[in-house]
This record gives structure tokens, sequence and C-alpha cells, in this order.
């Protein structure tokens, strides 16, 4: 009798042990942390990748490199021999590339440059190329359409193209807009692809006084592909008083998203290019909530 009540016991204990170690591997793959190379500083160069491992990030958003009046991008992934020495080094420090982004547009016009096809062709076929399955596209300064509204209709038929062009792939390019979350939305139903879809940043509704977690609820789980999960510069996300980065993971849990959490900005002002102090302590920080 005793050695069948130890028997039931010692089972009862190796199934509170697995779902104890599911649970965990669950939670690990709900919330993965990046950073974006651009910000540390090392824009489309391939020491992002251990630096990256060294700040305690999972994956990496690489940029597609400068545009300026350039035709398309200054991309070097689309060269053979150094997309393949990206990805073998991102193999060796078991680095994810979890998006690629098109920063370029944050200073030039996506609603008014003639050409961005071509950009927008690249940026598709590298990311094809390396299995990368986000694309990162902002409205930028010259198609804010909290400013300029009249640029609706341009944005949204460029962004039915993107679209096409998305789904053809098997890829999503996620989009940051001016707009709140309720314009926003309305702007991916216009649009209607479902390989357009918002890449959330918290800094668009903490700058301009909305709730940051309501926001999130309006948007609603299906509608947004990655979050950029920090503020303006200034502050470390440890020390910012007007993110609650524990209510940001409750709303999240019970939106039921999952996904790449991006560490943009949120650095020291007093050492704001010291790299691996501001994006270290981000990484904690953010571990420490979510993982």
């Amino acid at each position: 009798m005793m050695m069948q009540h130890n028997k039931i016991l010692i089972f009862l204990l190796l199934l509170v042990f697995c779902f104890s170690g599911m649970e965990k591997i669950f939670a690990q793959q709900r919330y993965n942390i990046a950073a974006v190379d651009l910000m540390m500083l090392k824009r489309q160069k391939i020491g992002a990748i251990p630096l990256a491992s060294q700040v305690g990030v999972q994956g990496l958003e690489l940029d597609m490199g400068g545009l300026g009046n350039r035709p398309t991008f200054d991309n070097q992934l689309l060269n053979d021999s150094i997309r393949a020495q990206f990805m073998q080094q991102a193999k060796n420090f078991n680095i994810s590339f979890c998006s690629l982004s098109m920063s370029g547009y944050y200073a030039q016009s996506f609603c008014g440059r003639e050409n961005f096809l071509q950009s927008i062709e690249d940026c598709i076929r590298t990311m094809k190329l390396m299995n990368v399955k986000v694309g990162f596209l902002p409205m930028g300064v010259q198609c804010d359409l909290v400013k300029h509204p009249e640029l609706m209709e341009s944005v949204v038929s460029r962004l039915q193209l993107v679209g096409k062009m998305a789904a053809d792939a098997g890829v999503v390019i996620g989009i940051e807009t001016a707009l709140d979350a309720n314009a926003e939305k309305k702007l991916l139903k216009q649009v209607g692809s479902d390989a357009i879809k918002s890449y959330f940043n918290f800094s668009n509704p903490l700058k301009n006084g909305r709730d940051l977690c309501k926001e999130l609820k309006i948007l609603g789980r299906k509608n947004i592909i990655q979050i950029h999960c920090t503020d303006d510069d200034g502050v470390l996300l440890k020390d910012n008083t007007r993110l609650d980065m524990k209510k940001v993971k409750q709303t999240l849990d019970k939106m039921g998203w999952s996904g790449w959490l991006v560490l943009e900005r949120s650095r020291d002002a007093k050492e704001p290019n010291n790299v691996k102090k501001n994006f270290g302590s981000n990484a904690a920080y953010m571990q420490s909530i979510f993982q």
C-alpha cells in the first residue's frame, strides 16, 4: 500500500515538473526581446550580432541602409557573400533576425516618392533571402497623417500595392504612423490587406498624452505585428515614470498577443552613446517583466 502511494506521489510530482517546464517554455516563446542595429550604432554592420548577444537580447531588427535620393536603400544584404556572413554570425551567437527596417522612410516621403516600389521590392527580396517575416515601414515626418490628413488617399493606395507585394511573398509589413489607435485601425481597414499591420510604438501614445494600454486594446491582437517597446530618449525604461511596463504586460497577456518586443530608444540622456549600458539595462528590465 505504501509503495503504491509512493508511486502515485512520484507520478504527481513528475506531472507538476513537466507542466512547470512547459509553462516556462511557453513564456519564453510568447515574448522575445530584440534590439535595433541602427540605434546600437551598428547600422547593417555584422558587429551588431555579437553586441546583441552581449546586451542580452535574442534578436535584431536589421536596417536596410540609407535611402536619401537613391532609387533604393544602400543595402549590402543583397550581396550573397555579405548576407552569408550575417547568417552564419547570427547562428554562431544564437541571434534571430526579427525584422528588416526601412528606416530611410523616417526622413524620405513614402507617399510622395515616385520610385518607392523598387525600395519596397528590395526589402521584400532581402526578407525572403534571409527568411525574415516582418518588414518595418515608418510613414515618417513627410507622411505624418495627423499633420497632413490630405495625404491619406495616397498612403492608402500605396499601402494597398505594398500589401499585395508582401502577401505574394508571404511576409508582413508593419507600419508606424502618427495616428491614434482608432484612426490607425481605420487606416488598416481601408488598406484591406492581412499583409499590412501595425508596428506599434509605445512612444506614440505616450508623447501625445494618450493611454498606451487602451490603444493596444483598441488595435487588438490581430492588427499588431511587432512592438517598439521604448519611449523617447532621456531615461532608461526602468526609470520611466510614464510607462507602466507591468500593466503593459498584463494588457498584452489578456489580449493573447505574442511576438517580438524591440528595443529602440529610451537611452540615458547623460550617456546616449553608451550602447552596452543603455541596451543592457533595458534588455534586463524587459526580461524581468516579460520573461
